[in-house]
């Protein structure tokens, strides 16, 4: 899988993916008047008022990018009707050819973490037929109960051709409260890393493995060390804009050759209607020039 996001990356000059993130307070008030309308004040209205907005920032945007990332704990806020919402979005997306990130963030043990694995990039059989549950390409996976939790989404991998990142140093400002922990002289991100490298060796696809790593963009210093350390494994970069990462900050999450990142951007695309900017525009075209702006701002420094 990770071979196909490096295609669709290469096709489109723009190693960016956009989150689809939704809060109530993203969405224009005339979408919401629209769903209270017909569906009162209610988890379907915020759902379905979701959904629109994500279909009509996927119409303007999908020629430009490769992939979306849609965060599931938006829409799981609101129960089922938002996680209808959520695979509806995923479902839009891939239609219009574009790759979907999952960002789930799982993590379990034995059958629990294979579960979770088929339910997001995987197949679950019944009477002999197959089913998928939310049917990503690629899901982010939480590395702290080590390999009992990681190996079955690797099987599944390899079964399914899918892909998933692995949390490494993430964004957040109190990311270092564990990730930066000294173990025997080595910070706790770089053991993360040196294992998340012997997953990867289990399914590789071409040059890079279908094991990713999530490297936030707002610790470039550290970025610095990873890429090093991790020649072959795709790096799913967040923490650029709204979080305070710059195109300068990412540059050392990429490879020489310009490619082992992918850069994810959430508010600042799907709330740039809200930026002075991009205020004369619809909130969908200026999700459209904040992706063009983005694309130009990191090959700038590419």
């Amino acid at each position: 899988m990770i071979a196909k996001l490096i295609e669709k990356i290469k096709q489109t000059n723009a190693p960016i993916c956009v989150g689809l993130d939704p809060l109530i307070s993203h969405i224009p008030d005339y979408i919401l008047d629209e769903k209270i309308k017909k569906y009162g004040k209610s988890t379907k209205t915020v759902a379905e008022a979701f959904y629109d907005f994500n279909m009509a920032i996927i119409d303007k945007t999908f020629d430009l990018i490769p992939a979306v990332k849609p965060q599931i704990a938006m829409y799981e806020e609101f129960g089922i009707d938002g996680m209808i919402a959520y695979k509806n979005t995923v479902d839009y997306a891939k239609s219009k050819g574009l790759l979907v990130i999952g960002d789930a963030k799982r993590g379990d043990i034995g059958s629990t973490s294979l579960a979770y694995a088929k339910a997001h990039i995987g197949v679950s059989e019944i009477s002999g037929e197959k089913l998928s549950g939310f049917d990503t390409d690629f899901v982010t996976v939480n590395p702290y109960l080590g390999t009992d939790g990681i190996k079955p989404f690797i099987d599944v991998c390899n079964s399914e051709d899918k892909g998933i990142f692995v949390l490494v140093k993430t964004s957040n400002p109190s990311s270092g409260e564990f990730q930066d922990r000294q173990i025997d002289g080595t910070p706790l991100y770089e053991l993360v890393a040196k294992k998340t490298c012997e997953w990867g060796e289990l399914s590789m696809d071409g040059e890079y493995s279908n094991v990713g790593a999530v490297v936030g963009a707002t610790y470039p210093k550290m970025s610095a060390i990873l890429r090093e350390k991790m020649p072959h494994t795709f790096f799913l970069v967040p923490g650029y804009g709204a979080q305070g990462g710059t195109a300068e900050d990412l540059k050392p999450c990429f490879n020489k050759d310009g490619l082992g990142a992918i850069v994810n951007s959430s508010r600042g695309i799907i709330a740039a209607y809200k930026q002075e900017k991009y205020a004369s525009l619809d909130f969908a075209n200026a999700s459209r020039e904040a992706v063009k702006d983005m694309i130009a701002d990191i090959n700038r420094v590419l």
